[in-house]
């Protein structure tokens, strides 16, 4: 199998204004899943939002995934969810179809990541910044990606800061590399970057 492309986006309060650059992103290489990640703004906007921009995503045969808002997938047409932490996934797992996606990150430790795998999750993230924006250094999400991808079952999604640790991801052998800023505030444009991150991976796995 290869490593594959997980995109997460901006805080988008514009869909209109974001669709340009998602556009150039998704028809620049395959990508698998899109994480939306939504401002605040009341419940009828955000479905708006969603719905805005998921014929996008899924014409281009990707799955998109609202960050932080389970309650909404079902409304909106979504495929699935990302959440934070085992409870959050425990609680959605059991209120969500199981056609439906629900990813988790925000796992901090060994047993987090298990007890997530035991729980349902459909993947596990790593390596995700904080809401202030850092994140582990890179030389430890490629240290838990490796002991995840050589030992369990559910997929591994690594966040990459950059493309060059999105190669070594994909090296230790994330199922799925997740970019995001690395992406969007490419000088040469989404579509450039996308075009490097998609070679950068193209490898084969060790089975």
């Amino acid at each position: 199998m290869r490593t594959r492309l997980y995109l997460i986006t901006p805080v988008i309060a514009d869909a209109d204004a974001f669709i340009p650059a998602l556009t150039a992103a998704l028809e620049a290489a395959e990508v698998a899943a899109v994480r939306l990640r939504l401002a605040d703004a009341d419940e009828r906007t955000l479905i708006n939002r969603i719905r805005h921009i998921a014929p996008l995503v899924q014409e281009a045969s990707a799955a998109l995934l609202v960050d932080g808002r389970p309650d909404l997938v079902a409304r909106s047409g979504a495929d699935g969810a990302h959440v934070t932490g085992v409870g959050q996934l425990q609680t959605v797992r059991g209120t969500l179809p199981a056609e439906r996606i629900v990813g988790v990150g925000g796992v901090r430790t060994r047993h987090d990541a298990m007890t997530a795998g035991e729980s349902g999750a459909d993947y596990v993230m790593f390596g995700e910044p904080d809401l202030d924006g850092t994140g582990p250094p890179p030389e430890s999400v490629i240290e838990r990606t490796a002991w995840w991808a050589e030992i369990f079952e559910p997929p591994c999604v690594a966040y990459a800061a950059d493309i060059r640790t999105a190669a070594a991801l994909a090296e230790a052998g994330a199922d799925f590399v997740a970019l995001g800023d690395a992406i969007w505030n490419d000088p040469r444009g989404a579509a450039a970057a996308m075009r490097d991150a998609a070679a950068s991976l193209t490898r084969d796995k060790v089975p």
